[in-house]
């Protein structure tokens, strides 16, 4: 992952504007101004303050992208269901019928190996990508190389992630089958009736929100301006070529390259310009709990567990639970049925799982795709035009390979690593 071009001086006449205080956003910002770009970062409110905050805290290198054989079905019963882990929620919203549409199209097989062979090359470089940030920015965000445990209750479950281990392993990651009782001498707290499970010794955890804020102070140190509080209300473009960022209040930030990252929400800044994304925001939640308290199992190392895709991550001095994909649209609405839900699955795969006190709840939207991938790169027809977003639920897996190869491709036109795939001119032309 070296480049011997990170050293060369950029100008300071290049302005750049990122939008969007997110992983992705401060990631990218961090390494456009590690070159020695002149980087602005817009933010509507605090760093981090929102997906990028509240996530599972997992970095999960191979982790299959949410398109896949056998999603349409559970999408259609989850219409019924609404303690589905994939929800639905039944409502009149003509745009969520041509994103599901289109999203059913690219459930196959074939697409599911495309994927895997487009994303392998990223996610093989993250587990060092991260080191290399933490340890050389000395970032304070309690990162832990542990790997990661997928523990199944039934046989289903775990002939289903024995089938996808089979799957990530041909793409170059490393999985290995466990025994129940290998599985509960590495998490002594797993239920013995469960099925077994696999552990995935690539994957490591962090706090996500302090990753952001940590890496967030090391890019305003080598240079990039970041604004907090910050709304935008338009990109403009003169001649098919970006101009400036207009913000609340009428300030106008001048630009020659603007890099949208705002997640859920780049689908409507973009529309605006006749270049909306196909995004969908997948409601996500957690809720962290005192290990020490009575009910809260104390974790040695995150676990997936299967049947109800919930997360639960050891963090600092919580533990995370944290899950579900709820389309219900863009809203920050708790159903407190399905934030309950967590600690119920919980309660199915550990002992000792009981009601207890809640250090924070939290509810967040991850940016989908309608064919699970994220859009990188430049957009058409708009010189100066990049779009970053559309990373489901593997956005901190990808921050910062994405961040990496999102500024080599402003700065020098092209990147170390492929990005063809994840072209947003895709659902454009």
């Amino acid at each position: 992952m070296s480049d011997a071009r990170e050293s060369r001086p950029i100008g300071p006449d290049i302005r750049i504007v990122v939008i969007g205080g997110g992983v992705i956003g401060i990631c990218t910002a961090y390494y456009l101004a590690r070159r020695g770009a002149n980087v602005t970062v817009l933010q509507r409110g605090a760093v981090a303050d929102g997906a990028s905050r509240g996530n599972a805290g997992m970095i999960s290198p191979g982790h299959p992208p949410i398109n896949g054989p056998g999603r349409v079905g559970p999408a259609i019963r989850s219409l019924k269901d609404p303690l589905s882990p994939l929800y639905v929620a039944p409502r009149w919203d003509p745009e969520l019928f041509r994103w599901l549409w289109s999203f059913a199209r690219w459930c196959s097989e074939q697409h599911l190996e495309y994927s895997m062979a487009a994303l392998a090359p990223l996610g093989l470089a993250t587990p060092d990508l991260f080191d290399e940030l933490v340890k050389g920015e000395g970032l304070e965000c309690d990162y832990r190389r542990s790997g990661y445990l997928e523990v199944c209750r039934t046989p289903e479950g775990l002939v289903a992630v024995r089938e996808e281990a089979e799957l990530i392993a041909r793409h170059g990651f490393k999985t290995r089958e466990l025994t129940v009782a290998e599985l509960r001498e590495r998490e002594p707290s797993i239920r013995s009736d469960m099925a077994g499970g696999f552990v995935h010794t690539e994957g490591s955890t962090v706090n996500p929100g302090r990753f952001v804020v940590e890496l967030g102070a090391a890019a305003s140190r080598r240079g990039a301006v970041i604004r907090e509080n910050t709304s935008v209300e338009r990109i403009e473009v003169e001649h098919d070529r970006v101009t400036a960022v207009r913000i609340e209040g009428g300030e106008r930030v001048e630009a020659d390259v603007v890099v949208v990252a705002t997640g859920s929400y780049s689908g409507g800044l973009l529309g605006d310009l006749g270049l909306g994304l196909p995004i969908q925001p997948a409601k996500g939640y957690h809720e962290d709990r005192d290990p020490g308290s009575a009910g809260t199992p104390t974790l040695c190392q995150p676990c997936l567990l299967v049947e109800t895709s919930v997360f639960c991550t050891p963090i600092d001095d919580f533990v995370r639970f944290a899950g579900t994909l709820e389309f219900s649209g863009l809203n920050h609405e708790v159903r407190q049925d399905r934030l309950d839900q967590l600690m119920r699955s919980a309660s199915l795969y550990f002992d000792g799982v009981t009601q207890a006190e809640a250090l924070d709840v939290w509810v967040g939207l991850r940016p989908c795709t309608t064919d699970g991938l994220p859009a990188i790169g430049p957009l058409p027809d708009v010189r100066g035009l990049y779009a970053a977003t559309g990373h489901g639920m593997l956005g901190l897996t990808l921050g910062p390979i994405t961040g990496k190869l999102l500024s080599e491709q402003i700065l020098d036109g092209s990147s170390s690593l492929p990005l063809e795939p994840f072209d947003p001119g895709r659902f454009l032309n």
